[in-house]
């Protein structure tokens, strides 16, 4: 691990346990409402630096987990495995010296929100791992009757959404996707949407050999053999862009609901045997 997320798994622990939120207390407590938000200014830097110098002799010298060692977000994602699948809302933020002070607020406005809603590219069989891909998405989000009163150029209305963590593995998901089953789940309920209504899903799909077909399971789970609903992964043909991809997604989902229109998933010649049995 780099340095800054020993520092992290320390000081989480400590802090847990000088809050009395030892084992036996944690082992009561409904997991999937608890979560983990610590923020890093650079992530792991040693990490990175050592994989570019490794880079400069052969990418076969790069460490294969350079990436999850080096973002900023795998900091919080491993203190939740460690814990034991803390499956709340999971992830950092990177605000240089004003992080610490952002990471306690959301945080806050976590629990705030919570109290408020208790009251009421190769993808194919034989894939090896994800395609780098380089672009950015920017969404303009406004609230709504704001947005109309100036006569806004409206594309989509947001009506819910949903952070939850496997807390199981750096890279492999929860099994039979469960983590992504319960995120769904929310989603559903936060947006008042029924799942027989959903006709259209964008897919993280990372062309991971376990990821995609977990994901593929959570979704059969939850919306069975709907023959309305169109799935399809932008990755297959942008490639995964880390931390612009969710962004670019989205910015996909929105023109397919303008337009009618769904991106085909390229290089897809094998899909898997339990995908296609199904279908």
């Amino acid at each position: 691990m780099d340095r800054f997320m020993l520092y992290l798994l320390t000081a989480g622990k400590k802090a847990l346990v000088d809050g009395g939120l030892l084992e036996e207390v944690l082992g009561q407590l409904d997991k999937t409402r608890c979560g983990v938000l610590i923020g890093s200014a650079m992530g792991g830097m040693k990490v990175f630096n050592d994989a570019i110098e490794a880079l400069r002799v052969s990418y076969k010298k790069m460490n294969p987990f350079c990436v999850p060692l080096a973002t900023t977000n795998m900091g919080s994602a491993m203190l939740a495995m460690d814990l034991g699948r803390m499956g709340g809302p999971n992830y950092s933020i990177s605000t240089a010296c004003a992080t610490g002070n952002f990471c306690i607020l959301n945080a806050a406005n976590h629990i705030i929100n919570s109290f408020a809603l208790t009251s009421s590219n190769g993808v194919s069989q034989d894939r090896d791992g994800f395609v780098m891909g380089k672009g950015a998405g920017v969404l303009l989000s406004e609230e709504l009757q704001h947005a109309k009163q100036r006569g806004a150029n409206i594309y989509v209305e947001f009506l819910g959404g949903s952070f939850t963590c496997d807390a199981y593995h750096m890279t492999e998901p929860y099994p039979e996707g469960a983590g992504i089953a319960l995120c769904i789940e929310k989603v559903l309920s936060d947006s008042g949407i029924s799942k027989e209504n959903v006709n259209y899903i964008n897919a993280h799909a990372t062309s991971t050999l376990a990821g995609d077909v977990k994901e593929y399971e959570a979704l059969v789970r939850w919306f069975g053999q709907n023959p309305e609903l169109r799935v399809n992964s932008t990755k297959s043909m942008i490639g995964h862009l880390l931390g612009a991809a969710g962004a670019v997604e989205v910015v996909a989902a929105v023109q397919v609901i303008r337009t009618g229109w769904v991106h085909p998933n390229i290089n897809l010649e094998n899909p898997d045997e339990c995908v296609v049995c199904s279908l």
